[in-house]
């Protein structure tokens, strides 16, 4: 299969992060920027953003006794990307709106890719399958050490099948999402989320702003 040249879209952001991160402040931060801005946004999560894209995601979720294969859990998750492009992503893209995404494909790369153990060929093209060549224009990685998040996961109380991984597991996450972020400088900027909230979410604004500038010249 021949692969698609990438092509960055500018109004399309992604958050990232691992387990205890901090996603949902920095998400709620996001919404009151663009709100200020009263520019059209759209914000949404994966797995996940569409009725079927949800049901396939509390799939993956769920604590179960059967183990779940790695490329089981990839080949779920890519079929709830697929809905979310089809019914969310792609037409609020070609209506101007900017969309904001709880987690992408970089996610899968890192869980499935880093924690699983999936070849980042396989990865890879399925994200060309599906995908085409539709990327984020900015990937924001909120940065945080691995057992600081997993203490905040264990503070917030309940806990899905991803929260209850192991150690190894999510370190495996973490570096994966750290290798993706030096190998695309250009699209993908750090948060360092280990910061008093004010600080990530000025740090947050920053990013965003230079963002946005370079998108109005």
């Amino acid at each position: 299969m021949q692969l698609h040249e990438p092509r960055p879209v500018a109004k399309f952001i992604t958050l990232e992060g691992g387990e205890g991160a901090g996603k949902t402040s920095c998400l709620a931060c996001i919404r009151e920027y663009f709100e200020r801005r009263g520019l059209p946004y759209w914000v949404s999560r994966e797995p996940g953003g569409t009725g079927l894209a949800e049901e396939i995601r509390a799939l993956i979720l769920r604590p179960r006794a059967e183990p779940v294969e790695a490329l089981t859990e990839l080949l779920l998750v890519f079929a709830a990307r697929t809905q979310h492009l089809a019914g969310v992503i792609r037409p609020r893209l070609a209506a101007g709106e900017w969309v904001i995404l709880d987690r992408f494909t970089d996610a899968s790369y890192a869980y499935q890719g880093g924690g699983r153990g999936v070849d980042e060929l396989v990865i890879a093209a399925l994200e060309s399958w599906v995908q085409g060549d539709l990327r984020p224009g900015l990937v924001l990685w909120l940065d945080v050490p691995l057992d600081i998040g997993l203490k905040r996961v264990q503070e917030r109380g309940e806990t899905d099948r991803m929260d209850n991984e192991t150690r190894d597991f999510m370190l495996r996450v973490h570096e994966a999402y750290r290798r993706r972020f030096q190998s695309n400088p250009v699209t993908h900027k750090r948060i360092d989320a280990n910061q008093p909230l004010e600080q990530v979410m000025s740090d947050l604004v920053s990013v965003l702003d230079h963002h946005l500038a370079s998108v109005l010249i």
